[in-house]
């Protein structure tokens, strides 16, 4: 039988668990290192829809404990502690568990707008931290929590889990080998048909029993409650989320700047709005987004949520174009499919002679076959490596500093898309080149009480 929990009796019991902490006998100092042999103790922030699939990736580890569940939203706790078993603690308030003496690491699956201040504060805990991607809402908040997670000596790892995959290991060594030749283009899709309905256009109301609305909104505007902007549907929303682009895209441009050796663009431009789709969303249904890379490499991101069709292979997500062949990602796997290369230069066209103006087969090369390699799921994978790493102290496959690159590519994207033109970005100094209104993209205010993380965006 589930076992559920109302409200007197949740807020008791966390009462009674949180002062137990203070007297467990035994217990780690907060930050102390773990040794080879020691269980690593969890508290999970989050245990929604993302915050379940990580419970998931993280209970087949045996030396893995989780002791301890965070949830604005009691329903999502009761399932989490049903899943977890045992007697973890539960927190609505994230602060209260991150007092929680001894617990080595946090996991963090909160929407995007908490990322930032939850890694800060569980860095400053003493805590080591898995934290979800996109990392941030801002880039200057990237910037912030990456210089934190140093300066504190802090293991940290983002949950761009393909990192820990080994089939895509082994495919972006084979990409930078150069089996593909050189790349001179990269391309990554969002296609899901929403049209007409979308998530729909519900009336603002009271939230569920069990919701800490003001609590779930944190440093984001205070606004009505309405059931498209919580749980997972914050995802349609600016204030919570950089859309579909940081969402999804965050997962292709690490991808896709791994392939190239690069951590950041050279320039952006975007396009796109609400085209098709009628709903109360504030995110773009339509979009196309060109980044500029050093090689030269030109990535495009396409997102179409008023059509599915696509005229690519069937599944894939993203591609790499090379002067020897197409590399392209669906799912867990990968495809290969080997190009042809011209032995001869392609002849001129003219009206004096139509005939093998493209020239013929034996002006160009025999392609091989494609070559598909399947893989499976990498999240557990990932959810291991940061669990030794823990215990090494040694450098995860996704650190901080990693993926706040990552989705800086993605958050450049909308920084472009709401100035209306293309923008140049300097790396070394995480600015747009003299452009001050972009610049004021990169950092946005917090709603009293929350301290701002990561500057002022005036």
């Amino acid at each position: 039988m589930t076992q559920r929990i109302d409200r007197r009796t949740f807020v008791r019991e966390a009462a009674a668990l949180t002062a137990l902490t203070t007297s467990v006998i035994g217990t780690r100092a907060s930050g102390a290192a773990v040794g080879s042999n020691d269980r690593i103790r969890l508290g999970v922030i989050g245990v929604g829809n993302r915050g379940d699939q990580l419970l998931e990736a993280f209970l087949p580890h045996k030396d893995a404990d989780i002791v301890a569940l965070c949830d604005v939203y009691e329903p999502y706790l009761n399932a989490a502690r049903q899943k977890v078993g045992g007697q973890p603690r539960m927190y609505q308030d994230y602060r209260k568990l991150l007092e929680q003496k001894d617990i080595d690491a946090v996991i963090i699956a909160t929407p995007d707008h908490w990322h930032a201040l939850q890694f800060v504060e569980a860095c400053q805990a003493g805590k080591d931290v898995y934290a979800e991607k996109p990392v941030s809402l801002t880039i200057n908040e990237g910037r912030h929590m990456a210089n934190v997670a140093k300066e504190t000596s802090r293991v940290t790892q983002v949950g761009l889990h393909r990192r820990s995959s080994k089939v895509f290991q082994e495919a972006i060594e084979r990409v930078r080998n150069g089996e593909i030749g050189r790349i001179t283009s990269a391309h990554c899709y969002h296609l899901d048909n929403e049209y007409p309905m979308g998530i729909g256009n519900p009336p603002d109301g009271a939230p569920p029993a069990g919701l800490d609305w003001d609590l779930w909104l944190g440093p984001a505007p205070k606004v009505p409650y309405n059931s498209n902007r919580c749980l997972y549907k914050f995802r349609w929303f600016r204030d919570y989320s950089g859309g579909q682009v940081t969402n999804q895209g965050a997962h292709y441009l690490d991808a896709i700047q791994w392939a190239l050796g690069q951590s950041a663009p050279q320039s952006v431009q975007a396009i796109g709005g609400k085209y098709a789709v009628e709903d109360n969303r504030d995110i773009p249904d339509t979009m196309e987004v060109v980044w500029q890379y050093a090689g030269p490499t030109l990535v495009t991101f396409t997102q179409h949520n008023a059509n599915a069709a696509s005229g690519r292979k069937p599944n894939w997500e993203f591609e790499l174009r090379g002067t020897l062949g197409t590399l392209g990602f669906s799912g867990n796997g990968y495809t290969i499919i080997p190009g042809r290369t011209r032995i001869r230069p392609v002849p001129a066209t003219s009206p004096l002679d139509r005939a093998g103006t493209r020239g013929d087969a034996s002006d160009v090369t025999t392609a091989g076959k494609p070559i598909e390699v399947a893989g499976t799921n990498s999240t557990t994978e990932h959810a291991r490596n940061f669990l030794n790493c823990v215990k090494s102290r040694g450098e995860t496959n996704c650190s901080i500093e990693t993926g706040h690159r990552s989705t800086t590519a993605t958050l450049l994207a909308n920084v472009a898309l709401d100035v209306g033109r293309t923008i140049r970005w300097d790396a070394a100094q995480e600015r747009v080149v003299d452009d001050d209104d972009a610049n004021r993209h990169l950092a946005k205010a917090y709603r009293a009480p929350w301290k701002q993380i990561g500057g002022h965006n005036t």
